[in-house]
């Protein structure tokens, strides 16, 4: 039985969970090898996770053991539907697996959204995580008070990181560029703002309990907005939890002498993003208050009561949700922002298979991308060891990086992301941090092939 070869695009979470459950199999063996556009793996654990969460980044040990294993090769700076196609990868592969995340924001849709100072949180996060997409955002920090759109973590995280001291800044591996950006904010208060009740929030009580290690800050919930809730020891345990963490704050009252604020609003929904004119900067957000409604299926929805809020603001930051983009030649259903498969099988295609938030949308945790991997990889070897593909012809590991070398001018394999990451980590070390984090390419190559 011959060894089959299997293309995985995207190198994040699910896309290693996807390629040690492939280098699992013995029956049929396979060789993996892993695409990204960008020069450096692990997607949102790199370039998402707030740089103060180090434990939740230590996922990665996990995949550099399996980028460590024979049969695996990263190749970077591959921009798959614009460097190779689709089609290209198919003629080489036995299969293609598609782990490209969600990679952009899920739009308000209301009046304001695009000011100068309204920001997506997915470019915010990119922008302190240093994604080189998103070094040259610059956000104005310069306002007093910053207003959140959202009440889940991303929402959290984007408040805390606007409220972090220097010191705990400069012990992380937030970019250069951001720290300073940071250390020179004058955004002294953020107000976190969620259309439902702080039942239906879905922060992680960790997340929520963090916010009272933070020196200097404090944390601000009317209590009209947390009332007992009726039958609360039905509540699964973490959202009882999470009640009550806020109700204790809005029991406890705000620190007078707390030198920055977090204020949590729940009920509430942004109707327009104000400011001067068409296109002046953000002034302020006009939210909706609402009631909450169950529907016929016992499903609980904001309703607005007609009363307005206005809160003044010099920056909004939309945390709603992230969305999938379509891949060029790839099915993609716009609704969901997903492509459309059934158990990772992508529909009406053969040899094409998805895994993660682009199978199933933005929901879970981490770990959640490896029962899902799990789950279309049985599916990709099923269908290997069907014996369709045991005759097949595929390209030889030398053709790929013949090909590919045509191709991409300034490929990275794995040995040249082990140079920038041992770089990076090196920079850091002076000064306590976990890495200092290169953030252009052209920065990446000199360390890659270094003159």
């Amino acid at each position: 039985m011959r060894t089959h070869a299997v293309a995985i695009v995207g190198s994040g979470p699910s896309g290693f969970y996807a390629a040690g459950a492939l280098l699992d199999s013995e029956d049929p063996p396979v060789r993996v090898d892993m695409y990204d556009r960008l020069a450096t793996p692990w997607g949102l654990v790199r370039a998402g996770v707030a740089p103060d969460h180090p434990k939740i980044k230590s996922v990665s040990n996990q995949y550099e053991k399996i980028a460590a294993r024979p049969g695996f090769r990263f190749f970077g700076h591959v921009h798959v539907g614009e460097d190779v196609s689709v089609d290209e990868l198919l003629d080489r592969y036995d299969a293609v697996i598609y782990a490209v995340g969600s990679q952009t924001e899920r739009r308000l849709g209301i009046e304001g959204e695009d000011r100068p100072g309204s920001l997506a949180s997915v470019d915010f996060v990119g922008w302190y995580n240093g994604h080189p997409d998103y070094v040259d955002l610059s956000p104005d920090l310069s306002a007093e008070r910053a207003v959140v759109i959202g009440a889940g973590n991303v929402a959290l995280d984007v408040a805390r990181m606007l409220l972090l001291g220097e010191d705990d800044l400069r012990a992380t591996d937030t970019a250069d560029h951001a720290i300073e950006s940071f250390v020179a904010s004058t955004v002294t208060e953020v107000v976190v703002c969620g259309r439902r009740g702080p039942v239906e929030a879905a922060f992680t009580t960790t997340e929520l309990r963090e916010l009272d290690d933070i020196d200097g800050l404090t944390t601000v919930v009317d209590p009209a907005q947390v009332p007992p809730v009726e039958g609360d020891a039905d509540l699964v345990k973490g959202t009882r939890r999470n009640v009550e963490i806020l109700r204790g704050w809005a029991e406890r009252g705000p620190d007078p002498d707390a030198a920055r604020r977090m204020e949590f609003r729940f009920l509430r929904s942004p109707l327009r993003v104000l400011g001067d004119g068409d296109e002046g900067p953000v002034t302020g957000v006009e939210l909706a208050v609402n009631r909450l409604e169950a529907d016929d299926d016992g499903r609980v929805r904001p309703v607005d009561t007609g009363e307005r809020e206005t809160v003044e603001c010099g920056l909004v930051l939309r945390a709603v949700g992230y969305r999938g983009m379509a891949l060029p030649g790839v099915p993609f259903d716009d609704a969901s922002g997903t492509i459309p498969n059934h158990e990772g099988r992508i529909d009406d295609r053969e040899r094409e298979y998805v895994v993660g938030w682009i199978k199933r949308g933005p929901t879970g945790i981490i770990g959640t991308n490896r029962k899902d991997a799990n789950e279309t990889v049985r599916g990709v070897l099923a269908d290997l060891a069907g014996g369709s593909r045991e005759d097949a012809t595929v390209a030889s590991a030398e053709e790929v990086e013949e090909w590919l070398s045509g191709r991409c001018p300034d490929l990275v394999d794995l040995d040249g992301w082990d140079a920038i990451d041992a770089h990076e980590r090196a920079a850091g070390q002076d000064g306590g941090r976990p890495r200092v984090k290169v953030v252009d390419r052209s920065s990446f190559m000199d360390l890659v092939r270094p003159q």
